[in-house]
């Protein structure tokens, strides 16, 4: 087993210390949190104990360290543990800010320890088994793609301000699963964005509702629809249009069952949170990790995913801005 800590206990900090105290092949030792109560919580469900940062990068038998502190702290997390000698499992996104990440290239070298940043999508069975169809060739040559995600309701106006922004915070993962489907670079994006859902994520400056259409070298085109709110479900699902025929990715449901009546067909519900619908993803990012610490893989995501990433959701931000599309 690899003895491993975690930064963070949120939100997301419960997820993926649930997800490494359950898996067989790591021991998370310790929780860091400056929040003494959440520390506390969190290491009792699962088994560690509280520490300190310090007591975290001293202690040479920690292999790895899941970050999923404060946003705005991942980066200089990062370059803590990796300095440190330890890999690193980061939630995304590695920073905010692109000119700060691309200031801390140096770190990230091939000497470097491990740096695996968790954008969970590519880890979702529905996804990869969608990414293995387009690249069998099964519906021939990829032209176009169409990804819908939209949340089922808006977030609390607090979360608005250090989040980052709608491209920041959630069209990112789009801006990274569509070059990874695409399977090329995008070179150009082009958005029109609104704030359709709630007045206040307006009133603080964001958006809640984006339509994008990104090209890469070849030609090939994609299409994102970013929502804040549903109001029938965390709704989650992607067409590939190749020159043979389509492959669809449908949103999943509690159960397959449906009932019909004079009405007609009534089926069951989405899952209703993202927690719940990539729940698997989570718990195949860690398995992912553990994989990275045995050394018999490498990390799909990393400081480069970061950085594409992260640049298309500031050109998606500038075209909105402009009103014109923007090159990369």
């Amino acid at each position: 087993m690899f003895k491993i800590a975690q930064l963070g206990a949120g939100r997301m900090g419960g997820v993926h210390a649930g997800n490494a105290a359950a898996h067989p092949s790591l021991d998370l030792a310790y929780i860091v949190d400056p929040r003494a109560d959440a520390a506390d919580r969190l290491a009792s469900r699962t088994g560690a104990r509280v520490a300190s940062l310090d007591d975290v990068l001293s202690d040479t038998d920690v292999k790895g360290v899941i970050v999923a502190s404060a946003t705005d702290c991942h980066l200089d997390h990062v370059l803590a543990c990796l300095g440190a000698g330890k890999a690193v499992f980061c939630e995304k996104p590695l920073d905010l800010d692109l000119a700060r990440l691309r200031a801390a290239e140096g770190h990230f070298g091939p000497e470097a320890p491990a740096l695996f940043v968790a954008f969970n999508r590519r880890f979702d069975r529905h996804v990869r088994a969608l990414k293995a169809r387009i690249d069998s060739g099964a519906i021939g040559s990829l032209e176009t793609l169409h990804v819908v995600n939209h949340d089922p309701e808006s977030p609390p106006p607090g979360f608005i301000p250090g989040s980052g922004g709608l491209f920041k915070d959630f069209t990112i993962h789009d801006l990274d699963l569509a070059p990874w489907l695409l399977g090329e670079r995008v070179v150009e994006i082009f958005a029109w964005a609104s704030c359709l859902v709630d007045p206040e994520i307006g009133r603080l400056g964001d958006v809640d509702t984006a339509k994008l259409v990104l090209r890469t070298g070849s030609g090939r085109l994609c299409t994102l629809s970013n929502s804040r709110r549903t109001g029938y479900g965390y709704d989650q699902r992607i067409e590939a249009f190749g020159s043979k025929g389509m492959a669809r990715m449908d949103n999943e449901v509690r159960s397959t069952v449906s009932v019909w009546g004079e009405a007609g067909a009534q089926a069951d519900a989405f899952p209703y949170a993202f927690m719940d619908r990539y729940a698997g993803a989570y718990a195949a990012e860690l398995d992912h990790f553990a994989q990275v610490l045995a050394g018999t893989a490498k990390p799909e995501t990393g400081y480069q995913a970061s950085i594409d990433a992260l640049a298309l959701a500031e050109a998606a931000a500038l075209s909105v801005q402009t009103g014109q599309p923007v090159k990369l």
